[in-house]
C-alpha cells in the first residue's frame, strides 16, 4: 500500500514538479543547462562559466539515480513554492531525476515527519523541517547526521562547491553532539513591520506627539507600541477614506495559535534568562530558554516555576495577557477567527500600521502596488521588534525560522542519495540568489555580501540590512531545549486558545500548559535519547522567584514609552 494515501488531499497545496519525458533531444545534455542558465538562473555570485560547471557536477552525479522519481515535502511559503515549480524542473531538465515536491502546511510537514520516525515507514525521501527540531534530531537516533554523511557515504555525491561556511544560519542546525543535522534551504525572521510612510506623515506626527507627549517612531518597548496601537485604531480611525487598525495579528484555535505564543512572545517579554545562548556548547548550559524550559547542562530538568522553568512566570502570564489584549482592543474584530496563513493577506490590503513581529517570508505578499510609492519603493519598513518589561540586554531577541533539508535513516539509501543531490541543487551557489529574489529568505553569506543585493537593498524595506547584521545571529530558532517538538508542540495552541476565547483566565492557561509540558517531558526520560529530560523534584515558587535569574518575580512598575527614529533602530542591530 502506498502510504502517502494516508494523508488527507483537502489539507494539501501539491505542486508537482514531474516533468513529462520531454521530446525535445537537449533533455539531460549541455542545451539543458544552457537553457536554464540563459533563462532563469541569471543572477548569482558565480562566472557563467562556473554556474554551468555546478550543473554540470550535478548531471554526471545523477547518473546512476536517472528516471528515479523521488517524494520531499515543505511547508507553503513563497520560497517553498519557486523551489516545487521552478527549481524541481530545472532538476529534472538537467538530471533526469523526477521530483515530486509538495507544498503544504506546516503542521501536516510534522504529522508526516513524526508518522515516519515513529514507525520506521518511507514516506518522503528528504523533508524540509524546521530547525525548531535540532533537540530532536539530535536527541534520537533517526535523523542522518548530514556532517557524517558528506564524509562517508555521501563524500562522492557532496558538491565540491557547497560551501558549508557559506550558510549563515548552521549554528542553528547543529546538534548536542556538534554535528550537522540539517542544510538550510531558507529562513526568515519575525521582525516588527511599520507603515514607515504613515509614522513620517508630518500630520500624524504632530497629532501623536501632542496626544502621547514623545515623538511617533519605532517603538523600543511594548508600552510604546501599544500607545500607537492606540493612535492608529483609536484616534486615526481612518486614512485616504479607508479605515485603520494599529496593530494585527490572529487567534483562531489552530495550530499555527501555538506557533504564534511559541516563537518568541515568552522571550520578547523577558521571560528567558540573560546569558543562555544556543550558540553555546549546550553541555554547558544552565538557564531558562525557549518555551520557558529550564536545562541543566542538555537535560531539560522542567517548564513550570515550581520545577525552576518559567512558562508560568509573571512574565510568560504577562505576554500572553497582553497579546490576547492587543489582539481584542486593535486588531480587525475578525483577526481572532483568523490563523497564520490567512492573516497574511491583511498586511498586504495596506489598512494596518504596524505588526508587533511577521514573518519575513511573507514580504513577496507585500510587494504589491497597494504597498509601493510612486517611485515603486515599498512604503513599508522592518525593524528590530518592541520587547516586554521584563525584557533586558543580553536575552534573546526575536525569533527566527530556519528550515534545512532533513533525512531520515528509514530512506532507502539510493532514494536519500537522490535527494541529497536535489537539496545541493536548490541551496546551490548557482541557484541561491534567484531563489532569495523569489522568496527573500537568504541562507548564504556570500549572496549577502554581493553587489548586486547591496544596490538593490533598498527595495526590501530594511530586510538586507537585517541580514547583513550581527542582530540575525540573536533572532534564533527554538532551540536544543525542546527535546521532543513534535510531542510538545500541540500543547500551546491546545491550551492557549482557551484564554483567547475567554473560557478562562491566562494565569490559570499557563500553569495548565506549565504542567503538561512538564507531565509531557517526564514521559520522554522513558525514550531511547541522548540527554533525555531529569525533572527537579517540585518547591515552592519563591524558590525560584527569589533566585537570580529566570524565573523572574512580577513586576508591577509601569515602562516608560519609548521611540526611536528608523535610522536610529537599525543601528541596533549593528550593535
Amino acid at each position: 500500500m502506498d502510504t502517502r494515501c494516508l494523508w488527507r488531499p483537502e489539507l494539501l497545496f501539491v505542486a508537482l514538479a514531474i516533468v513529462p519525458t520531454p521530446s525535445v533531444a537537449d533533455s539531460f545534455s549541455s542545451q539543458a543547462i544552457e537553457r536554464w542558465l540563459a533563462q532563469e538562473f541569471i543572477h548569482s555570485t558565480l562566472a557563467k562559466s562556473a554556474q554551468r560547471q555546478e550543473l554540470q557536477w550535478f548531471q554526471h552525479a545523477a547518473v546512476p539515480y536517472r528516471d528515479l522519481t523521488i517524494h520531499v515535502v515543505s511547508e507553503d511559503i513563497p520560497t517553498h513554492r519557486y523551489e516545487s515549480e521552478v527549481l524541481a524542473r530545472a532538476f529534472y531538465d538537467i538530471t533526469g531525476i523526477h521530483v515530486v515536491h509538495e507544498v503544504t502546511q506546516e503542521d501536516d510537514v510534522v504529522r508526516k515527519l513524526q508518522v515516519q520516525m515513529d514507525l520506521g515507514i518511507n514516506i518522503y525521501d528528504g523533508y524540509v523541517n524546521d530547525s525548531d527540531f535540532i533537540g530532536s534530531h539530535s536527541r534520537y537516533r533517526q535523523t542522518l547526521a548530514i556532517s557524517d554523511m558528506i564524509s562517508g557515504e555521501w563524500r562522492n555525491i557532496t558538491l565540491p562547491t557547497l560551501a558549508l561556511d557559506d550558510f549563515i544560519g548552521l549554528s542553528h542546525v547543529t546538534g548536542i553532539d556538534g554535528k550537522l543535522y540539517q542544510l538550510p534551504t531558507q529562513q526568515f525572521a519575525n521582525l516588527y513591520w511599520y507603515r514607515h510612510d504613515w509614522f513620517t506623515d508630518p500630520q500624524l506626527k504632530q497629532r501623536f506627539q501632542s496626544h502621547f507627549g514623545y515623538p511617533l517612531g519605532v517603538p523600543q518597548n511594548w508600552a510604546a507600541y501599544e500607545d500607537i496601537a492606540n493612535f492608529f485604531t483609536n484616534i486615526v480611525k481612518e486614512i485616504d477614506g479607508k479605515q485603520v487598525w494599529g496593530h494585527m495579528d490572529y487567534g483562531h484555535f489552530d495550530p499555527s495559535l501555538g506557533w504564534r505564543i511559541s516563537d518568541s512572545w515568552l522571550s520578547l517579554a523577558g521571560a528567558n534568562d540573560l546569558t543562555f545562548s544556543n550558540d553555546k556548547p549546550y553541555n554547558t548550559q544552565q538557564g531558562v530558554g525557549d518555551w520557558g524550559i529550564r536545562v541543566e547542562h542538555c537535560h531539560p530538568v522542567g517548564a513550570s516555576v515550581t520545577r525552576g522553568g518559567a512558562l508560568d512566570s509573571p512574565a510568560a502570564v504577562y505576554a500572553v495577557e497582553t497579546y490576547i489584549s492587543w489582539l481584542l482592543k486593535y486588531a480587525p474584530a475578525e483577526a481572532r477567527y483568523l490563523t497564520f496563513s490567512n492573516s497574511s493577506e491583511y498586511l498586504a490590503r495596506g489598512s494596518i500600521a504596524q505588526q508587533v513581529f511577521w514573518y519575513t517570508a511573507f514580504i513577496p505578499n507585500l510587494l504589491n502596488e497597494e504597498l509601493l510609492s510612486h517611485n515603486d519603493m515599498p512604503v513599508w519598513r522592518v525593524a528590530p521588534s518592541p520587547r516586554g518589561k521584563y525584557w533586558r540586554s543580553g536575552m534573546k531577541s526575536g525569533y527566527q525560522d530556519i528550515s534545512g533539508w532533513t533525512f531520515l535513516r528509514s530512506t532507502p539509501k539510493r532514494r536519500a542519495a537522490a535527494a541529497w543531490l536535489y537539496a545541493q541543487f536548490v541551496v546551490s551557489k548557482t541557484v541561491s540568489m534567484e531563489k532569495f529574489l523569489n522568496g527573500y529568505t537568504p541562507i548564504r553569506q556570500s549572496d549577502l555580501s554581493s553587489t548586486y543585493l547591496i544596490d538593490n537593498a533598498h527595495k526590501w524595506g530594511g530586510l538586507l540590512e537585517f541580514y547583513r547584521s550581527k542582530a540575525r545571529d540573536y533572532w534564533t530558532p527554538t532551540g536544543l531545549s525542546v527535546a521532543n517538538y513534535a510531542a510538545l508542540s500541540d500543547a500551546w495552541w491546545r491550551h492557549i486558545g482557551r484564554a483567547v476565547s475567554g473560557h478562562q483566565s491566562v494565569k490559570e492557561t499557563m500553569t495548565q500548559l506549565a504542567n503538561d509540558i512538564d507531565q509531557r517531558l517526564d514521559k520522554l526520560k522513558h525514550d531511547d535519547m541522548r540527554c533525555p529530560p531529569r525533572l527537579n523534584p517540585p518547591q515552592a515558587a519563591s524558590h525560584w522567584l527569589e533566585r537570580h535569574g529566570a524565573p523572574w518575580p512580577a513586576d508591577s512598575k509601569p515602562a516608560v514609552p519609548k521611540t526611536l527614529s528608523y535610522q536610529e533602530a537599525l543601528l541596533l542591530w549593528q550593535e
